[in-house]
């Protein structure tokens, strides 16, 4: 087994405290980095890292990129500190300490990342310019990135398969041309990048040092309006004006309809010509930032479901097969054995569970899904394996205190029974269950530390508005909790 008896906190990075509208990789991050290690936990976990889509809710698992770094959480400060940017050019702005206005963030910081890019470039000594185009060179996705961003910019932020044909279709002449005409505005792009990832750097030196570390996020999918389809078109399901011929989602189900995502497809056996290098390169990226990576959906490398893409019904769809163990073993091959966690709360089946032990990966439980009621129910903590990772909830489910209260009596009478609860103090008494499981690796939610109701919920699937905009004070990391966690910690022998 990969991983040893252990346990974390998950806490996405937007939802730092900083007096900037948004987490940051500053101050806040390096609190909350503290507050773990006074807890005595080993892994911070969060959402995927890339610049999202404010048209999509701005939600971390439709990015415009599944390599960039999302420029808003930028230390300003840091900025100043190297000469970038003036102190008071920060200004006093008032924030929301419990929520992120992404507009409003947007509005702050994007005119303040820009006149430090030009500031930059003014007077950056040699060694720092050379280091952008070392970092330019060592990450070939950069380019790429910054052209399609601003062309994005150029036709008014539509989705790039409504571009002019010749942008849309990567005509050598007009990229060349783009290329050149949009030399300072991708210059933006470049050197945000670059500072991105040097903060994190020092941010994960930091968390390494204190004993913690970092669990990423993979979403199988990527957005159609990004620049990994725009930039990769034959590593996906597309014609030959590289629109979609097929998209993902999940069938319906007794009582539901389905899901249509409508995200593109992979051309699995055509990635699997070229040894799966754009998935190859997306790990090796992945793992320059974090230790350890959770595959979301894991369902699709075994099999996935494919939706014509002029349907609007996700009943329309079949399944086809995924990659499966070819795939994993490419990986193992070229980048040895690596960390990975398995997302398999979709349509588990027995060639999926066989799949995982092929690979030795563990799955996931989350109480909440439990049927307190039914022995043996596999989301009761006292029903996890060793080989699984567990959590109190999810970014996708309710909070521990809303899922509670939510719940009908006989529900919550079987809880209490199973669980040896009267209720009170209900997240702490599920933090405790999972703490004391089998599970290898257990996770909360900071949510459910602080013992929040459904107002901390974090994102409900198939909702645009509301979600993502949770955000924790820096009250929230009090030495209480902590000790409070490190002795339940110790005493589950985690």
């Amino acid at each position: 087994m990969a991983f040893t008896r252990s346990s974390g906190i998950f806490l996405h990075v937007a939802s730092l405290p900083s007096e900037h509208g948004i987490g940051d990789l500053g101050a806040g991050a390096r609190s909350f980095v503290d507050f773990l290690a006074l807890a005595d936990q080993t892994y911070w976990q969060f959402c995927p890292l890339g610049p999202t889509d404010p048209g999509l809710g701005n939600s971390p698992y439709q990015s415009y990129s599944a390599f960039a770094g999302n420029p808003l959480f930028i230390d300003l400060h840091d900025l100043v500190e190297r000469g970038w940017l003036e102190n008071d050019e920060l200004g006093s702005p008032e924030f929301d300490p419990h929520s992120v206005d992404y507009d409003a963030v947007e509005a702050y910081k994007e005119p303040l990342l820009a006149s430090a890019v030009s500031r930059f470039d003014e007077a950056a000594s040699e060694d720092e310019l050379n280091a952008i185009d070392a970092f330019v060179e060592e990450n070939q996705w950069v380019d790429e990135y910054a052209t399609y961003m601003v062309l994005k910019s150029r036709f008014d932020s539509q989705p790039w398969p409504e571009w002019p044909e010749e942008y849309r279709l990567r005509f050598q002449g007009a990229m060349e041309d783009a290329r050149e005409e949009l030399a300072a505005e991708r210059r933006y792009h470049i050197v945000t990048q670059y500072w991105f990832d040097r903060q994190w750097a020092a941010l994960r030196e930091y968390a390494a040092d204190r004993g913690i570390e970092f669990v990423g996020d993979v979403p199988i999918y990527v957005g159609l309006d990004s620049v990994d389809v725009w930039a990769n078109p034959a590593a996906f399901q597309l014609d030959e004006n590289n629109q979609p011929t097929a998209v993902a989602g999940v069938p319906p189900n007794p009582g539901d309809d389905g899901q249509r995502w409508g995200n593109p497809l992979y051309d699995w056996d055509r990635l699997a010509e070229s040894e799966y290098g754009w998935w190859l390169d997306r790990i090796r990226r992945l793992f320059d930032l974090v230790d350890v990576t959770r595959l979301d959906h894991f369902q699709g490398f075994h099999e996935y479901w494919a939706i014509p893409a002029a349907s609007d019904n996700a009943g329309d769809g079949e399944w086809r097969d995924g990659p499966g163990a070819a795939f994993f073993e490419t990986v193992a091959d070229e980048l040895g054995r690596v960390p990975f966690i398995a997302e398999d709360l979709g349509f588990p089946d027995e060639e999926l569970f066989a799949l995982m032990d092929q690979f030795d990966l563990p799955g996931m439980r989350v109480p909440l899904y439990a049927d307190w009621c039914q022995q043996g129910s596999m989301h009761q903590p006292i029903e996890y394996p060793e080989n699984v990772v567990a959590y109190t909830s999810t970014h996708d489910t309710n909070t521990v205190v809303g899922y509670y209260e939510t719940l009908g009596a006989r529900q919550r009478e079987c809880l209490h029974y199973n669980l040896g609860t009267g209720g009170n103090d209900i997240a702490w008494s599920m933090i405790d269950a999972v703490w004391d499981s089998a599970a290898v690796i257990a996770i909360t939610p900071m949510w459910d530390l602080l013992g929040l109701g459904s107002e901390a919920r974090y994102n409900t699937p198939g909702s645009l508005e509301g979600n993502w905009k949770w955000r924790c004070t820096e009250e929230g990391f009090d030495r209480a909790i902590a000790d409070r966690l490190a002795e339940l910690t110790r005493r589950r022998s985690r």
